[in-house]
């Protein structure tokens, strides 16, 4: 089984006045749905609502509302998207009913969805697909804003501050999921980062220790390193955002994981560059910077990364029995854009 995961897609603001005048195909290179499309199953983060209806969020301090037309889904369906992550900061921007509006149209596409929903309960389910004989779990969850936390008949995302560490209910859906494959994707932290934040290293050994196969984090906008089946943040996968010189967020990865049974042995990072509202594969020297960048990332968790056909691998071996060989003897990783928080 192959897993694709991507970042914040957002496909609000200039991207949906794109949508209005393109077709929904036009937002990723033919390249890129070509690597989208050798997983069996494709995760992001869709980091804004689906909906034609609502009124912005009251928030005198919320600088950027996002909200992409309904055609929106189109662009998700032509991936081959199969699930996304509801739970982030942008999921309430234009209020509960541009919320709800989202999971219908992500329902009508035939996409699922983690992390959001009409109450505290159905925004804390997991989502379950099955995909080559496996049940696959996905939970969504954001530690931010907790203004946008779901409540008793309250529309919202499941939130839970993760500072002090991942509460009981939040390790209790992982562990009673009992799916084969159980991931948990985590919008966590604060943007433009280089790095994952101590209490983030935690949470996700939380999550590893309650029972999660796969941690694959977003928000910080730039991609950070892999460690343990933990790959702490994805980075971006399209937007309209400003791009900072130092840690550039318009440079990115599409990740794809390779499953032995169950277990995550092989993570395959394809190149991205981010264009305005358009993503396509990076070039040979975009490709140079984000191969420096991610082996930077990697290396401050002691991961190898390797080359191989314009990709960036880690492996990821199995316990200690598992890879011991047999017999006697020692046995030997543009346009001005408007930035946003």
């Amino acid at each position: 089984m192959k897993l694709a995961l991507a970042g914040d897609t957002m496909l609000g603001r200039k991207v949906a006045e794109r949508l209005a005048t393109d077709p929904p195909e036009s937002l990723f290179a033919d390249e890129v749905v070509a690597v989208a499309h050798e997983a069996d199953l494709f995760v992001l983060n869709l980091e804004c609502a689906v909906s034609a209806r609502g009124e912005r969020w009251r928030d005198p301090f919320k600088p950027f509302f996002f909200r992409a037309p309904p055609v929106a889904t189109e662009t998700l369906r032509h991936l081959g998207v199969g699930c996304v992550n509801l739970a982030n900061n942008h999921a309430l921007d234009y209020g509960p009913e541009a919320l709800l509006d989202t999971v219908g149209h992500l329902a009508d596409a035939g996409i699922a969805w983690a992390g959001a929903g009409r109450d505290e309960e159905t925004a804390r389910r997991p989502a379950v697909l099955e995909r080559c004989g496996l049940r696959i779990g996905v939970v969504g969850v954001t530690d931010h804003p907790h203004d946008f936390a779901a409540g008793p008949g309250r529309p919202g995302v499941a939130y839970a501050c993760l500072e002090t560490g991942a509460p009981a209910w939040l390790l209790g859906t992982v562990t009673a999921l009992g799916t084969d494959i159980t991931l948990v994707t985590p919008h966590w932290g604060p943007n433009m980062t280089s790095g994952p934040a101590d209490y983030i290293r935690r949470a996700a050994q939380q999550f590893l220790a309650a029972g999660a196969t796969l941690v694959a984090g977003h928000s910080a906008h730039v991609f950070h390193g892999v460690r343990d089946r933990v790959l702490y943040d994805l980075g971006d996968f399209v937007d309209d955002y400003a791009t900072d010189d130092l840690l550039r967020n318009d440079l990115g990865l599409l990740f794809l994981v390779s499953f032995d049974g169950t277990r995550p042995v092989r993570v395959e990072a394809v190149p991205l560059a981010l264009d305005y509202c358009r993503t396509r594969l990076a070039d040979a020297a975009e490709t140079g910077w984000i191969t420096r960048r991610f082996r930077q990332a990697c290396a401050a968790f002691g991961t190898d990364v390797a080359e191989e056909n314009g990709r960036l691998v880690v492996e990821w071996p199995g316990p200690p029995a598992e890879r011991a060989a047999p017999g006697p003897g020692p046995q030997r990783e543009r346009p001005a854009r408007a930035r946003r928080g």
